[in-house]
């Protein structure tokens, strides 16, 4: 039975994603890696490593919030704003060109108020609890935003490029603006930006990725295709994260895809080959997690690439 998009009015371009993951779902793990830079370091050590390249590769988008108090930031901030500034020109290439997978992550600076990375709640005052609220300020701040970024979202569209969209990431925690006031808020965040994007947008093109392994903080499977969760397990630490799957399916009563948002050390491949826990992806976080051996040896990264269970960027049927 072929997957069913959670937006009625999902581009061809989505359903054939979906209905490629339902075909390898158990069968394999695509691999994926995240880039924040225009060098792409991650990407070229990858590929120096193992001969290969990741079929899933993530983009930054925090350079693109429109909200950034660049008078009153840390050098660490503007540095890392600046290293962001233009990388959509590589996911343009990425998808033009390789014709790889797709998924963003947004670090989404404050849409009122804050100062240096206000993506951090402890960096905006920003009261998100009005942010729900038709009429507020902070909820036109927070429409405004959201619509700055749609109009991005919308040549990829008008490309027919589908997305792994993943927005209000590791919503779990109190550590970004938009889990700090609990679960519940977080949600009807989500929930607003699904109705914006899906029903006034149209970006059709978008495959929704829910990013919680909370039970009591979903936000339903009416705006779901896919549930992930975030991990980072000690260093060299590999396994097939059983438990954590399992915990993760807990959510949803409706069976859902389910993918490994962010990681440390890359899972054991091996592993996951002998057991079929059925994540769809992992996606390696950038830095010293994507380029250097300090959480993954060498040896694992190429052994993980080369086994038969992967899913790199050489096996990827053209998916749109």
């Amino acid at each position: 039975m072929k997957p069913i998009p959670c937006n009625p009015n999902a581009s061809e371009e989505v359903r054939s994603v979906l209905n490629y993951f339902h075909e390898i779902q158990g069968n394999g793990i695509i691999t994926g890696q995240h880039t924040q830079t225009l060098a792409q370091d991650e990407l070229n050590y990858i590929h120096q490593v193992t001969g290969k390249s990741p079929a899933l590769c993530g983009f930054e988008l925090l350079g693109y919030s429109p909200n950034i108090n660049y008078e009153d930031s840390g050098e660490d901030c503007l540095l890392e704003v600046s290293e962001n500034q233009d990388t959509l020109q590589k996911a343009w290439e990425w998808t033009q060109e390789k014709r790889g997978l797709l998924t963003f992550t947004w670090h989404w600076f404050s849409p009122l108020g804050g100062r240096d990375k206000s993506f951090y709640t402890e960096h905006t005052d920003y009261n998100v609890r009005k942010a729900i609220v038709e009429g507020t300020q902070e909820h036109k701040a927070l429409l405004s935003d959201m619509d700055h970024m749609a109009d991005i979202l919308r040549e990829f569209r008008d490309k027919r490029i589908p997305i792994l969209w993943r927005p209000f990431h590791e919503s779990e925690g109190t550590w970004f603006w938009w889990g700090s006031q609990g679960p519940a808020i977080a949600k009807e965040l989500y929930r607003i930006m699904y109705n914006r994007y899906t029903n006034y947008h149209a970006l059709n093109n978008l495959i929704w990725v829910w990013n919680s392994p909370l039970a009591e903080g979903y936000v339903g499977d009416d705006v779901v295709d896919i549930i992930s969760r975030d991990m980072y397990p000690p260093a060299h630490q590999h396994t097939d994260l059983r438990e954590e799957y399992e915990e993760l399916v807990r959510v949803t009563q409706t069976p859902k895809f389910a993918a490994i948002g962010e990681i440390g050390p890359i899972p054991s491949v091996k592993s996951l080959s002998t057991s079929r826990i059925p994540w769809l992806w992992f996606m390696t976080w950038s830095q010293d997690f994507g380029k250097t051996e300090k959480f993954t040896t060498n040896e694992e990264l190429r052994s993980a690439y080369h086994s038969d269970y992967a899913i790199t960027l050489d096996k990827l049927p053209k998916l749109y």
